[in-house]
Order: C-alpha cells, then sequence, then structure tokens
C-alpha cells in the first residue's frame, strides 16, 4: 500500500500504516479544504445529517440525507470546474446547500444568494407555488462578513424592515463563522455547532482526537479524515484544490486593489474637474467683469 505523508511516499503493508488513534503532528489536509469537506461528507451520510440537524435545530430521528452532486475521488479540479457546494435534499423535499469559504473574495452575500435562489427555482410545469420546499444556504466562513457587526451563527431571512415580519419561512442563509466560535451562544453550544465548528479548524490529530472523544459521529468523521490523508490521489485532488484557492485569493485581492485605486484615480479626477471649472466659472466673471469696465 502507498502511504504519503507531505512530500514523502512510503510503501508499505495496509497492517503497517498508522492508524487515527496513534497518527500525531500536523493534519496536511483538514476539514477547511473544500475538496476534503464536500469528500467526507458525501461519503460519510451521518456526518452529514448531524451536521443539518445541528445548524438546523432538528431531531435526527427518521430524517434522511442525500447529496444530489456528488463528486468521484480521482478527478482533477481546477478552479473553474470544481462544484464548491455540497447540495443536498432531504427525505422531506427539503433542499439544503453547503459550502467551505476559507478566504474572504468579497462576494459572499451575492453568492449564497445566488446558490439559494437557484435551488429555489425547483418547480416543474403545472406545479403549485405553495408546493415549493424551503432552502436553507449554509456557508461555513473563516472570516468575519461584516466587521462592524460580528456573529458566530447567524441566520437571514426574507422580512419585512419596519415591523420585521417574516415574509417567507421557505428561504435562509445561514453564516457560520468559523474565525469568531469564541462568539458562540448557549444555544449554538446547546446544539454542537460549536464543536463542529472546532472539528473543522483543528489543525493537528492530537487535538482531532480530544474534540471527538465519546463522539461515535464525530469519530467517523476523523476517521475519514485520516483515510483520506493516507490515499495519494486524494491528497493530490486536496493539494490541487488548495493551490486554485490560493491563486484565486492572489487574484482577487489584486482585483480588489486595482477597483479601490481606479476608485480613487477617479475622485481625484472628478475633485480636480471641478476646481478647474470652478476656476474657469470664476476667469468667465473676471472677464465679465473687465469687459464692463471697459464700456
Amino acid at each position: 500500500m502507498i502511504y504519503t505523508k507531505g512530500k514523502v511516499t512510503y510503501y508499505m503493508e495496509k497492517s503497517n500504516v498508522p492508524d487515527f488513534e496513534t497518527a500525531t503532528g500536523t493534519i496536511d489536509y483538514g476539514f477547511t479544504n473544500d475538496y476534503v469537506f464536500r469528500k467526507i461528507l458525501q461519503e460519510n451520510n451521518d456526518v452529514l445529517k448531524a451536521l443539518i440537524c445541528s445548524i438546523l435545530h432538528m431531531e435526527p430521528d427518521g430524517i434522511k440525507v442525500t447529496v444530489t452532486n456528488p463528486i468521484s475521488l480521482g478527478e482533477t479540479f481546477s478552479s473553474k470546474d470544481f462544484i464548491l457546494d455540497v447540495r443536498v435534499v432531504l427525505n422531506d423535499g427539503r433542499l439544503i446547500d453547503l459550502e467551505m469559504q476559507m478566504t474572504d473574495e468579497y462576494n459572499w452575500p451575492d453568492r449564497s444568494i445566488s446558490y439559494a435562489s437557484r435551488n429555489f427555482d425547483q418547480l416543474k410545469r403545472g406545479e403549485y407555488y405553495i408546493d415549493a420546499k424551503p432552502v436553507h444556504s449554509i456557508g461555513f466562513l473563516n472570516f468575519t462578513l461584516f466587521e462592524d457587526d460580528p456573529e458566530f451563527n447567524a441566520l437571514y431571512q426574507l422580512l419585512n424592515i419596519k415591523t420585521k415580519r417574516l415574509y417567507s419561512e421557505k428561504f435562509s442563509i445561514h453564516v457560520i463563522d468559523l474565525s469568531r466560535i469564541d462568539l458562540a451562544t448557549e444555544e449554538d453550544r446547546h446544539y454542537g455547532i460549536d464543536r463542529l465548528a472546532k472539528l473543522f479548524k483543528t489543525k493537528t490529530w492530537e487535538d482531532l482526537r480530544m474534540i471527538t472523544k465519546n463522539n461515535e459521529t464525530m469519530q467517523k468523521a476523523a476517521d475519514s479524515l485520516y483515510q483520506l490523508n493516507s490515499d495519494a490521489v486524494a491528497r493530490q485532488c486536496a493539494q490541487s484544490r488548495a493551490d486554485a484557492a490560493y491563486w484565486e485569493t492572489i487574484k482577487n485581492n489584486k482585483l480588489r486593489y486595482l477597483e479601490e485605486a481606479n476608485s480613487q484615480l477617479t475622485q481625484t479626477i472628478d475633485q480636480q474637474a471641478s476646481q478647474i471649472n470652478q476656476q474657469a466659472s470664476r476667469i468667465a466673471e473676471l472677464e465679465a467683469a473687465l469687459a464692463k469696465q471697459n464700456k
């Protein structure tokens, strides 16, 4: 069996490959890698169900989850063709969209609305609008969406701004800020959302064992993470996504810099144009006054 860790590849018998309970050191590819996130959720139904039920405050009994856009191990994923979100349908028809986003690309609100709206457009010809199933978009972000209003677990819905009356319960966007677990509420802790966030953020195998201790579902996720990190093909896919995310971040930062520079330049030009217009008006006034004196 091939066992790869970092840049070193080992060839050994399967029985000699370290298991999750004895692994030590840094986790090369954790849950925050979007390939790892997708792969583990689609292959571990119990983990996926526990995650969704925690965030939506649902009892897991009787709930069945199905991933409708699974990926295949071994495919090549570039920044253009990789489907970032995990689309799930529950046995009651509800549609869930989950995504892991590590860097701020300055487009999350628009992106999450786009995903949720796409799922809400579900009716076929002849079906009634009242039969549309609820849609929930769930984003795990490693940055604070609104710096002036940080929140660990935020829920956004359509409502009347003046009266706060809810427009519809069938459309909601959930944002989990992995960088602000410290803001988790008592309710968040009750449903275990903070513990799941810590699971996603874990950097070492030692910490992972501590977090997943006495939790069978989370241990399944940890075991899957270890197996994925021990698979040469999966590691290549995860690295491909990490590289793509890195260059996407570089590109977006450059674009943002250029946009800000262009905005400042436009503002400077507008200010100078205004000053020139003011000076031209003043010159015109002086010329008019001089012409009047010469008459």
